[in-house]
């Protein structure tokens, strides 16, 4: 082992240190009621918790009703879903993680069923609601129009974010990640694709920037100055002639200007035409770029298994975090598996001691 940052060599940003290099992507469950958490959030996250990870992040909790993806989502848009959060932070801390959590809003693609139903758009009589976005504008076409947001409509949003950081905190949550990803309302704002608006929130990318930029300075005066910002973005949309990594450069020199302090790089979800180009580590060179350029911490997300893959990222300098999702699905206890193979230690649970052998 040298000196040099490797997988499971800690970081710390700001006033938090992580054990390791290892995080919790946020995934949906789509298991919670009036966007309460419960036990299955408690176990599903926990487990990863213990199982070596650094960092624990939620899945997308909606900051308004209106901003889940599905009735099913998770939430923080009112004060009485703090509890059962608070505990779930409480947990992920006791095993030595970071508890962290993304906060929401899904835009024209929220009203929706849950996936193994089909993710067919939920009507009102069925529970679903109006969806919002900066144009009018469907994500497919036959699917419901979405309201197109007023300026007033916009800095209302951009307070529930603030305010949504505010009950991150009150619960002990120590990371807040703002998603700017997948086609939900923020990435609807920054494409071309989804905005055509032409007010100061649309046209040149200085418009179509402004409301994440908005939110993004909102959540940092509401969120503790000791305490780490994220934000995911999708670094490209795979499109011709929509967001691309050239943008997503320029997006991240300016949050980090605002008090972002790393930049989670994920990519598409704002049009069914995308044409990703899958494979082992596809969207690692948008985090090196945008590492390089921007001169932000970035972390890498997206067809990461291996062991020795992962560690590569960190010691190349491609990134500074490797963010795992159906992974973590696979194996919760991904890093002490990963641990022997790299020749490392990894923070094995007492209770758990007796199955690992020491490297």
């Amino acid at each position: 082992m040298t000196s040099q940052p490797h997988l499971f060599s800690p970081l710390t940003i700001r006033g938090i240190t992580f054990r390791d290099r290892i995080a919790v992507s946020p995934m949906c469950q789509y298991s919670s009621d009036d966007g309460f958490a419960n036990d299955w959030h408690l176990v599903h996250l926990g487990s990863r918790a213990a199982g070596g990870a650094a960092l624990v992040i939620t899945e997308a909790s909606a900051v308004e009703a209106r901003g889940r993806i599905s009735p099913k989502d998770l939430g923080i848009w009112k004060d009485e879903h703090i509890e059962n959060l608070a505990r779930i932070a409480r947990f992920v801390k006791a095993q030595g993680a970071v508890p962290g959590i993304q906060i929401a809003h899904s835009g024209r693609k929220g009203s929706t069923r849950v996936p193994w139903e089909g993710d067919a758009p939920v009507s009102r009589e069925q529970g679903g609601w109006q969806t919002v976005a900066p144009s009018p504008v469907p994500f497919r076409p036959g699917e419901p129009v979405p309201a197109e947001l007023s300026g007033a409509d916009i800095r209302a949003i951009v307070g529930t974010f603030a305010a949504a950081a505010r009950r991150a905190q009150e619960a002990g949550f120590e990371v807040v990640e703002i998603h700017g990803a997948h086609g939900y309302l923020i990435n609807e704002f920054l494409s071309p694709l989804s905005n055509h608006r032409t007010d100061e929130y649309g046209g040149p990318f200085e418009n179509r920037a402004r409301f994440a930029l908005e939110t993004v300075t909102a959540v940092r005066a509401a969120w503790p100055e000791n305490l780490p910002l994220f934000l995911r973005i999708s670094a490209s949309e795979w499109v011709d002639g929509g967001w691309n990594v050239d943008d997503s450069v320029a997006l991240a020199t300016k949050v980090r200007r605002l008090g972002v302090d790393l930049v989670d790089c994920s990519s598409g979800g704002n049009s069914p035409d995308a044409r990703i180009q899958l494979g082992p580590g596809y969207q690692v060179p948008f985090a090196e770029r945008i590492r390089r350029e921007a001169g932000v911490l970035t972390g890498a997300v997206g067809m990461i298994t291996d062991a020795r893959q992962a560690d590569e990222i960190i010691r190349a300098g491609q990134a500074d975090l490797v963010l795992m999702a159906r992974e973590f699905l696979r194996d919760p206890y991904w890093p002490l598996h990963a641990a022997p193979v790299l020749q490392a230690k990894a923070a094995v649970p007492v209770q758990y001691l007796r199955a690992f052998p020491k490297p």
